[in-house]
């Protein structure tokens, strides 16, 4: 069973239909939406400031997400796809975007709807990344923009192969 853990006198909040893995865990002033998936060790610390999650979003194995005491939070829009072994450290990532696998958001990074951070990328501190912007590298930069449509389809069918997956382990445990 996920560690599901208040501190402060917060306690986390899951949506309907969403998914735990047995050692993900969701600390202090997490709230999250429905049809989410969090995933194998994956930790969302919301000990220090608030984590907001949105509907449909699936953070993979090994990820964290953390925020700064009183000067930052994690806010992610609705159908985002967060990789394997991301960092999100008090950034923002709106609607249908796609954070690549190893990569790290610092604090006060803003992603845009449907921008996709490739995997390894590390965005710097109050890096804004448009709409349908791709970037990449290390410190990352803009290398493209990408179709909104596409991009926004992708993260849709992502968001949905995720919630079958989830399917998968909830039924073996039911």
């Amino acid at each position: 069973m996920a560690i599901i853990k208040s501190v402060r006198g917060f306690t986390p909040e899951i949506g309907e239909n969403c998914y735990l893995a047995d050692n993900a865990a969701v600390i202090g002033d997490v709230v999250m939406g429905r049809d989410c998936s969090i995933w194998f060790g994956a930790v969302l610390r919301g000990d220090v400031n608030s984590i907001r999650i949105g509907n449909g979003v699936n953070i993979q194995d090994g990820s964290v997400l953390h925020t700064l005491y009183q000067k930052s939070t994690i806010e992610i829009g609705d159908n985002v796809s967060v990789g394997h072994n991301v960092t999100i450290h008090g950034a923002a990532v709106k609607d249908n975007a796609l954070i690549g696998m190893g990569s790290t958001l610092l604090d006060h990074v803003v992603v845009g709807e449907g921008a996709i951070v490739a995997a390894g990328a590390v965005v710097t501190s109050g890096t804004v990344i448009g709409p349908g912007e791709l970037w990449a590298g290390v410190p990352a930069k803009f290398l493209k923009k990408v179709d909104p449509e596409q991009s926004r389809e992708l993260n849709q069918r992502i968001a949905r192969q995720y919630l079958m997956y989830a399917s998968w382990y909830k039924e073996e445990n039911d």
